[in-house]
């Protein structure tokens, strides 16, 4: 009795001014354990200031590959113009400074019992004498806690380490592009309201190299909180949650970070709790700057 064959996914990578993350990327996909034809790799290039096209071509004779360059139009837009083009039955959402473990598209397939379901992974920080790096996945990994406790019922996963049915991510609409950040939050927040599900396998792993300095670490979480601002508005439109979960998620933080702190070396540790200071301010800083133009934009359109 033959074998089934395995899902064809569409591997999808937008990218913008990051060669050398992207080859990084695409060198880890050559390592995939994982029929060679039954996966493709599109790359968008998002406006890069100098084309991918070198990049890309040196993996043509080992991926199969397609390079789709559009206007920078920011990673929401450019997933939506990477699925456009895709090919597979499953579409796997990754970044261009992300690395796959070698089962990362096994692990997926094998989770595909119920394809209406988004199943994401978990993001392993890869950079680890970064301490700004380390602290957003220190972040990242309390969020899931939270969020996720029930594997095969969460409500969010991160677009970084995200797959998913080709079919039903047309049918929901796409990722919403006048979201620069938090744009995984909307979609997955949609996609509940259609009736699907999301699972959390955090067997299927990615490698996140996203180096930070203070400045950076800083201006990350700033533009998080203004799409956070967005994304509740949108939320409170549709009526599709409140926001009393994201304040009982903040009131939980010291339990759910005793975990991802007690594995930091000593030394670490005062500079990562300054900085989850400063991740709560720059992020309350921004919810309420973006609710402040929100607020100017309606009273000026109501003077008008």
């Amino acid at each position: 009795m033959m074998k089934p064959k395995k899902p064809f996914f569409s591997i999808i990578v937008p990218s913008c001014n990051r060669p050398e993350q992207l080859r990084e990327c695409l060198e880890s996909f050559c390592r995939l354990d994982y029929p060679r034809e039954r996966f493709e790799v599109i790359v968008i290039d998002d406006g890069s200031r100098k084309p991918l096209n070198q990049v890309v071509k040196r993996f043509q004779n080992q991926l199969d590959t397609t390079l789709v360059r559009q206007e920078n139009a920011g990673p929401a837009a450019a997933r939506n113009t990477g699925a456009s083009h895709a090919r597979g039955e499953f579409l796997a959402f990754t970044d261009d400074d992300c690395t796959s473990a070698s089962d990362w598209l096994r692990t997926l397939a094998d989770r595909f019992d119920t394809p209406d379901h988004i199943v994401g992974g978990r993001t392993v920080n890869a950079l680890h004498n970064n301490t700004y790096s380390a602290t957003t996945l220190i972040i990242r990994e309390a969020v899931y806690s939270y969020y996720n406790a029930d594997n095969r019922q969460g409500p969010f996963v991160a677009s970084n380490n995200m797959a998913l049915s080709a079919g039903l991510f047309n049918m929901s609409g796409g990722f919403d592009t006048n979201f620069r950040t938090s744009e995984d939050r909307e979609f997955c927040d949609r996609w509940l309201l259609h009736g699907y599900g999301i699972i959390y396998a955090p067997e299927a792993v990615v490698f996140h190299a996203h180096p930070l300095t203070f400045r950076s670490f800083c201006k990350l979480y700033f533009n998080y909180g203004r799409g956070a601002f967005r994304y509740h508005q949108i939320r409170a439109r549709r009526k599709s949650g409140k926001k009393r979960s994201a304040v009982n998620f903040h009131l939980c933080l010291p339990w759910l970070l005793k975990r991802p702190m007690s594995l930091l070396p000593l030394g670490h540790i005062p500079i990562v709790i300054m900085l989850l200071m400063v991740w709560e301010v720059a992020n309350t800083a921004g919810f309420f700057y973006e609710k402040h133009i929100a607020s100017a934009k309606t009273h000026g359109d109501s003077n008008d």
